[in-house]
């Protein structure tokens, strides 16, 4: 069992979560501020929006792709993005925040409850208006090269 300590307007809280098996079952459960960024990412992944991707970044965040250097900023985010995405189901295996950076580890697969044909990790940020960010995405896929 992992356990996870998040600060929520200054107060210390503790959030548990299970290990979350790889077999395409469902993940381990995010608070609703941290769930709003995948379930947005899916949206937009699944209807090939860059911009509304692109959005979802901090103003200087990387997104680092198999195969490709690191891509840094809204704009080049959008360039990257333009023309990809299809379905997609992310599912968490762990998570943690402390104060106003955190982190999500996960698998993805064209449908939720299919096995995991990728990772990801990603790095967040919250902003000044208490919204969280994407500060870096990383992922790969499962099978070997």
């Amino acid at each position: 069992m992992t356990v996870v300590r998040v600060a929520v307007l200054g107060l210390a809280s503790l959030w548990t979560a299970s290990p979350a098996p790889t077999d395409g079952s469902p993940g381990t459960a995010l608070p609703d501020e941290l769930a709003r960024v995948l379930t947005d990412y899916e949206d937009a992944w699944k209807q090939k929006d860059a911009a509304g991707l692109a959005q979802l970044f901090t103003d200087d965040g990387f997104v680092m792709s198999p195969g490709h250097p690191p891509v840094r900023g809204r704009a080049a985010i959008r360039e990257h993005y333009s023309g990809h995405g299809g379905p997609l189901a992310l599912r968490v295996l762990d998570f943690a925040v402390e104060g106003s950076t955190g982190f999500v580890l996960g698998g993805y697969a064209r449908a939720e409850g299919e096995p995991d044909i990728g990772k990801f990790t990603l790095t967040l940020k919250k902003g000044a208006d208490g919204r969280w960010l994407i500060h870096s995405d990383m992922d790969n896929a499962n099978t070997p090269r």
